[in-house]
Order: C-alpha cells, then sequence, then structure tokens
C-alpha cells in the first residue's frame, strides 16, 4: 500500500519551518479583493426557453470564455408570491405546480457545470416579462447588491430591470431599459424620457468609484451602429408619426433617445467599450440584435446591448465582442440578442482605483 507524505519546508538550522505570521490570513485577504476582469452580458429572451433549447451551446460559450460576471436580462420568470399577494421580487414562483417544476429545470441548469461555480442573484418581474439575472463567481465578493438605482436595500425596481454589485474599487450595472415605445403614451415615450433622467442623475451622481454599466440598453448612439439607418430613422407603427420629429423613427434609434444616450455618456464620463476598439462599421459582427430572419425586418440589426465604462478604466479595455453574426442569427442562442463580452487587463499595484 504506497503511502504518501507532504514534504515539510525546513530552515536552515534544520527544523521544521513556520508558517510565517498571518500568511494563511493575507492569501485569503488576498483572494477576497480580487476584481473581476472578464464579463458577459445577455439579454436572453427568457432564460427558461434557453435553458431547456439551447443549452449546451451556450454552457459552451461560458466555459470557453469563462467570464468572472454574467448578466443576463429578459429572464422572463415571475417574482414569487401568491396572485393577489405582494411579489418577492429576489425569488422566482413556486407556489403553484408548473411554477415549481419551471423553477426547478432553470436551478437545475444552474447548479451543473459552469454554473455551480456562481452565485446568483435575481430581480423579477409579477409575470413572466423582462426581469434580470447577475450571476457573480463564487471567489468574487461584492460588498453589497441591490436593485434599484437609489441604492436601497429592499427596493427593486419596477418590472426587475436592475441589478448593481458593488466591489472593493468599482461598481457593476446590469439593466434592462424599458422600450421606448411607439407613441406619447405613459408606457411608451413618457416611460423612456423618464429612466433617462433617472439613469442620467445615477451616472452623474456615483463617480467616486469606477463604472461598468451593461446590458440591453434599447438604444442605438449613431448610424454605425444599425444596418439600415434609413430604414430604422423611418419607421412606423401602423402608419402613425408622433407630433415631436425626434420621436419618429424605430425604437431604439430616434433621435430623441439618441441624443439623451450622448448626454448620459458625456455627464457619466463614459466610454463605449466596443466602439473604443472597433471604429468602423462591421456589418457582420457589429450588432448584438437582429430582427426575424423571416418578414421586413430581415437582416435588419441593431447594436442595443452595451459595455459602458467610466474613463478611468478604458486604457485597461483588452476586448468587448458581439458573438453573434450574420442575419441568420448565428451565436445568438436562440434569443434575438447575442452576448456580449468585456475583458479588462489588471489594474496595477500603485493604480488609484477611483
Amino acid at each position: 500500500m504506497k503511502r504518501f507524505f507532504k514534504v515539510v519546508e525546513k530552515d536552515s538550522d534544520g527544523s521544521a519551518k513556520k508558517p510565517r505570521e498571518n500568511e494563511n490570513d493575507a492569501e485569503a485577504e488576498e483572494d477576497k479583493k480580487k476584481e473581476p476582469l472578464k464579463f458577459m452580458t445577455w439579454n436572453a429572451n427568457s432564460f427558461l426557453l434557453r435553458v431547456k433549447n439551447n443549452w449546451p451551446n451556450f454552457t459552451n460559450l461560458i466555459t470557453t470564455f469563462d467570464p468572472d460576471v454574467i448578466a443576463i436580462q429578459e429572464v422572463r420568470m415571475p417574482a414569487a408570491g401568491a396572485k393577489g399577494a405582494s411579489k418577492v421580487q429576489g425569488e422566482i414562483k413556486d407556489d403553484t405546480s408548473a411554477a415549481r417544476e419551471e423553477k426547478k429545470i432553470l436551478m437545475r441548469a444552474l447548479s451543473a457545470p459552469p454554473f455551480c461555480n456562481y452565485h446568483v442573484w435575481w430581480s423579477l418581474a409579477d409575470s413572466k416579462y423582462a426581469g434580470t439575472a447577475l450571476l457573480v463567481k463564487k471567489c468574487f465578493k461584492p460588498k453589497c447588491v441591490v436593485f434599484n438605482l437609489d441604492k436601497l436595500a429592499s427596493k427593486h425596481e419596477p418590472d426587475g430591470r436592475v441589478i448593481l454589485a458593488e466591489f472593493e474599487t468599482l461598481r457593476l450595472l446590469n439593466t434592462y431599459v424599458p422600450n421606448n415605445g411607439w407613441k406619447e403614451e405613459a408606457n411608451s415615450f413618457q416611460r423612456r424620457r423618464k429612466w433617462d433622467k433617472r439613469i442620467l442623475e445615477f451616472v452623474a451622481q456615483n463617480s467616486d468609484k469606477p463604472l461598468i454599466w451593461c446590458g440591453d440598453l434599447n438604444v442605438s448612439h449613431e448610424e454605425i451602429d444599425v444596418s439600415h439607418p434609413e430604414f430604422f430613422s423611418t419607421a412606423k407603427l401602423n402608419g402613425y408619426i408622433p407630433p415631436n420629429k425626434e420621436d419618429c423613427g424605430q425604437p431604439g434609434f430616434t433621435l430623441a433617445e439618441r441624443r439623451r444616450f450622448g448626454t448620459i455618456l458625456n455627464e457619466g464620463k463614459l466610454v463605449d467599450a466596443f466602439r473604443f476598439l472597433h471604429k468602423d462599421k462591421d456589418m457582420e459582427r457589429g450588432f448584438s440584435w437582429s430582427g426575424n430572419p423571416v418578414g421586413r425586418y430581415r437582416g435588419k440589426r441593431m447594436r442595443i446591448d452595451y459595455f459602458l465604462v467610466s474613463e478611468k478604466l478604458k486604457e485597461r479595455i483588452v476586448a468587448c465582442e458581439m458573438h453573434g453574426h450574420g442575419i441568420e442569427l448565428e451565436g445568438f442562442y436562440g434569443s434575438d440578442h447575442c452576448p456580449v463580452t468585456l475583458e479588462l487587463s489588471p489594474s496595477s499595484d500603485n493604480e488609484d482605483p477611483i
């Protein structure tokens, strides 16, 4: 029977070498201070459907890229709570047999490798609509995670549109931004204007730490960010033309939205990581959303999923890539959005973290 012995390090006098005082504590503290460097964002357009139909291929992407943080939008799992009762937006509904089965399918997928290596936070809507999730590798320890732009401990944004994680040297904001819609109504233009006003206030008032803001931001900033600018700028729904010219066109590509987005970038001192590295239009791999391959939106694509980083981080951007390409939605894993990834270089020891 073989026996294995651990080699004991010895000092120069031959005595067993003792661990330096607090050596283990120092290593543990160093591990805890590690900051994430690799990020992925994806509008899954129903996380459950992706688990049922596209999971092996998406799992391969996660295994290959090995992100430290995964931000998901359009989870489309309802929040816990009985019908008519207040909802628990941080937990998945499981009070009916159908809901329990759906939750079981989703959680089984997330308990298997590589997803079992992540801690998951949820912010969900009352129904199978919207919702976000944030997966952070267990070796990283956020100082706190909240679910609203006001940074209040117990509050979730309506429809579960925000998860904000604060690390030692940076904040990460995952958002599913409300669609602008087509009309001057409470749930269309007005809702989006209010959102843009709130996010502008957030980025302007939280400059004490570098920010990484990712997710489906539902806006294409410049003409280079859409495949067919003329098509999108003149798009109409049932012939309706808004009274204000700046509100005309495809939601996400109206002049009003694009100008407000530019103001948010300027006031928040934020850099579009993808455009920072990729200056030219790329008709093959330059878009994150694609229209249905059948119908008038075939081949019509937009870049509406982003990584925006504080200017202090821009020189650390190593890569920012779209993982889908072509009009047949290759690399979209069943969604109408493709995953987008960001990689940063480590900060230098003498670099000011803020």
